[in-house]
């Protein structure tokens, strides 16, 4: 049974924010036809959360996915140390749906410039045709504090708490 959601804490809200910053690798599952499909990717969240910029091949199989169906959700942990309880480590799910960033877009040159800020070493990846930027829209999520503190997450809220880093 899923512990009741409460209302987040300010303290909450920072280690929330702290989480998304300092990560830089999250779960992403994807629907490949009827079932869930889970691989892993990079991620560049918008500086107010309103969006988190994803950098992926066409070839790859969830890539695949998202343009079949623009469903995603990212799940995002608090590393693992080997020690204590892992049901304390803090952990984002969000979920939403995927837009392409044409390179010929309005805002092309400035996602591609804040991906490249926080993954300098991806710059070579741009180059490559089967590369294309993606934007994930968070729809709504659910942030798990440590065990038996849960709270939703809502586009707003990922605003709110943004520059609390």
């Amino acid at each position: 049974m899923e512990p009741k959601a409460s209302a987040m804490k300010p303290a909450g809200d920072g280690r929330l924010a702290r989480l998304i910053h300092a990560i830089r690798w999250a779960a992403m599952a994807t629907v490949d036809e009827s079932d869930p499909y889970v691989s892993w990717v990079a991620y560049a969240p918008e500086e107010d959360f309103s969006c988190f910029y994803l950098h992926l091949s066409r070839l790859a199989k969830h890539t695949r996915n998202l343009l079949d169906n623009g469903k995603i959700s990212l799940a995002i942990s608090e590393p693992d140390s080997g020690e204590g309880d892992p049901q304390q480590l803090a952990r984002l799910i969000l979920q939403g749906h995927i837009e392409v960033v044409a390179d010929d877009s309005d805002g092309y040159d400035a996602a591609k410039m804040h991906y490249l800020k926080r993954f300098p070493d991806a710059a070579m990846l741009f180059d490559f045709a089967d590369f294309s930027l993606f934007r994930f829209v968070v729809e709504t999520g659910r942030y798990v504090e440590g065990f038996a503190s849960s709270h939703k997450v809502s586009p707003a809220r990922l605003q709110r708490v943004s520059s609390l880093a």
